[in-house]
């Protein structure tokens, strides 16, 4: 299932991948949500959710969070609460980043072409919103993946956002929600 949603409250976004091959450096992916204000709804953000943190208010968690993409099924699951987000918030972009991207295989950028087995599932309770892979963005080191906005009467919307980026995850925090 993919597109448009309306009327969400609580959803989670779950992130897998494929360790990496013995001898070689370790996939890690991370989540990164960026929240971003009414007055600035593609620039600055005012949080942003990654690498084992949460948002200062509670609304976004990282519950799970994965160095090597071992385990079983999913290995990084974020939790955002849009019902609890305050009212200046109009607007949720969560993406992936590769972590030490430049520490690709023979001196080469590890892009999501390079790790085996990733996917996303975005889902409000036990209803899936969408789910998917990386193969569209395969050149990519960061991918923003679902954009959430509030409209006018406070209702959020989900639409899927599968767009790649060419950046360190400090870059790409930067300019992820630049995207319109």
């Amino acid at each position: 299932m993919t597109g448009v949603r309306k009327g969400l409250a609580r959803v989670e976004f779950a992130l897998r991948w494929d360790p990496s091959p013995a001898g070689t450096p370790a996939n890690d992916l991370d989540i990164v949500a960026a929240v971003y204000g009414g007055a600035d709804l593609h620039g600055t953000p005012v949080q942003l959710v990654h690498f084992g943190s949460r948002s200062p208010d509670g609304t976004i968690t990282l519950n799970r969070d994965s160095h090597t993409g071992q385990g079983f099924g999913f290995d990084e699951v974020m939790t955002i609460e849009l019902d609890r987000m305050a009212t200046g918030s109009s607007r949720v972009v969560v993406g992936v980043v590769i972590q030490n991207a430049e520490a690709g295989h023979a001196g080469r950028t590890k892009t999501f072409a390079d790790i085996g087995g990733t996917g996303f599932r975005i889902r409000e309770g036990h209803t899936d919103l969408a789910q998917g892979d990386f193969a569209d963005v395969a050149t990519a080191t960061a991918a923003t993946v679902a954009e959430f906005t509030r409209d006018a009467s406070g209702a959020w919307s989900f639409d899927l956002r599968l767009h790649g980026f060419e950046a360190d995850p400090e870059a790409f925090a930067r300019t992820m929600g630049a995207l319109r």
